[in-house]
């Protein structure tokens, strides 16, 4: 393995069987009764292999017609045997090769159940593959679910060295570390107390403390960053910018492709547990995020989808081009008007509707609601029926790209009534218009033009 290569991955598959298999430790009592079965279910399964032998054999000897019946008889499944492993099996990852220098933050992305944290537990030693190999240069340490490597009855100081010898620290280099640990934490006011007293979030800061200061050569994270608050996330992803700063490799799953993005240098996309894209990031969580979707410029909304309540269901979206129908391409130039079809199933007062537009990088370039231009309207009540509803996108707010339309209801601070996070999608494109060249190679998420005044001084003395 070369020098700078610190995690290098060849052929890695693991499976997992599902269905009839039982999973888990065994009972010493389960241990002794499969023992005292054993015999029985090895004789069942030799006579099943005499029978179909001699069905095979009376068949190969029978006249045409009496060979359909025959097989016909001994179509039927022969008695089974628990011993068979014909249950069905899945393949959590399938041959996975990759390698990651030193150095590097490498983000690794996926659906659900595409094969994110079976990997990392493989790296991290807790689950063996079941083919491929995995080489690894350094010490190893892991996040892979909250308060992993933490004994419940222990104090929050004790837990700092028992997760520091988990991780192949001596207690002197766990002391030297032990007051930043706390400190970042911010639990310095219950470092003595038991941490199965710790809510969740104290859990998570506590184990990324530990694992982030100790003098590891890899960090695994799987997500834990959910748990904490906004600024202790920033105090995350900080802290690992500074780790791979160091030299130190950092592995990061998460589902947050804002903060993968802000991390991570290259990742990898995860599919059926293969690596289906890697690169750099941005191309990576771009094709993530538009996987799959083609743009619609009108959608109807089943009343079951997205509802919280039975008191409000949306019906249907459109994005439209001004003074004209639905489109799934909109100009840069001409702005859009989005449409919402709901219906108001029982009466409420103090709600309100709300759209949400994201672009394909998983950021919220802007939210309106249908109250903003006028609060008090917020008190009003909504009474049953069927409702449309209609806004405005001004020019020149999106830059070309694809975005999603997700629209919500609700009653602030109360209930939630319907939520669709993603509605529909659809294209703003580049008309070549002087007004879009004047914006071209501008930063930010949206390109607005301003109005400006300039006056010479010496005009306004």
């Amino acid at each position: 393995m070369s020098d700078d290569v610190v995690i290098r991955v060849e052929n890695l598959s693991k499976q997992y069987r599902i269905g009839g298999a039982k999973e888990g430790y065994r009972t010493f009592r389960e241990t002794l009764v499969d023992a005292a079965k054993a015999p029985f279910l090895r004789a069942q399964e030799a006579w099943s292999m005499v029978h179909r032998a001699w069905s095979k054999s009376i068949n190969s000897k029978l006249p045409a017609s009496s060979s359909m019946h025959a097989e016909g008889t001994s179509s039927l499944p022969a008695p089974r045997s628990p011993l068979s492993s014909a249950d069905d099996t899945i393949w959590a990852l399938k041959d996975v090769s990759f390698e990651v220098k030193r150095g590097e933050v490498v983000g690794i992305i996926g659906r659900n159940g595409a094969g994110k944290s079976t990997l990392l537990k493989i790296l991290s030693k807790i689950t063996e593959p079941t083919k491929g190999r995995v080489e690894l240069r350094g010490r190893v340490g892991s996040l892979l679910e909250v308060g992993t490597g933490f004994h419940p009855e222990l104090t929050g100081h004790e837990n700092v060295y028992l997760y520091g010898a988990i991780l192949g620290m001596d207690r002197w280099e766990v002391t030297r570390k032990f007051d930043e640990i706390v400190a970042f934490a911010e639990l310095e006011k219950f470092i003595e107390t038991p941490v199965k007293r710790y809510s969740s979030g104290m859990y998570m800061r506590l184990a990324f403390a530990v694992a982030a200061f100790m003098e590891t050569e890899i960090l695994l994270v799987d997500e834990v960053l959910a748990v904490g608050d906004m600024e202790f996330q920033k105090k995350c992803l900080g802290k690992m910018g500074d780790v791979a700063s160091e030299g130190r490799t950092v592995l990061f799953i998460s589902h947050n492709m804002a903060a993968v993005l802000n991390l991570c240098a290259r990742a990898f996309l995860l599919h059926n547990g293969k690596i289906f894209k890697s690169g750099n990031t941005d191309e990576v969580v771009k094709h993530y995020l538009t996987e799959g979707e083609v743009s619609r410029g009108e959608v109807s909304i089943r009343p079951s989808e997205g509802g919280v309540t039975e008191d409000f269901f949306f019906t249907s979206a459109s994005i439209l081009k001004p003074g004209n129908g639905p489109r799934s391409q909109i100009s840069l130039v001409e702005g859009a008007e989005v449409k919402l079809e709901y219906e108001v199933c029982s009466p409420f007062r103090g709600g309100n509707v709300v759209i949400h537009i994201w672009n394909n990088m998983g950021v919220c370039v802007f939210s309106s609601a249908d109250v903003d231009k006028n609060p008090l309207s917020i008190r009003e009540l909504r009474k049953p029926g069927r409702y449309i509803a209609r806004c405005y996108i001004h020019p020149q707010y999106l830059r070309p790209g694809r975005y999603y339309l997700g629209v919500s209801s609700s009653i602030p601070n109360v209930r939630v009534l319907a939520d669709i996070p993603r509605v529909l999608t659809f294209d703003v494109i580049d008309t070549g218009s002087t007004e879009s060249k004047i914006s071209q190679g501008r930063q930010g998420v949206i390109s607005p033009i301003l109005n400006w005044v300039t006056e010479r001084e010496e005009d306004t003395v």
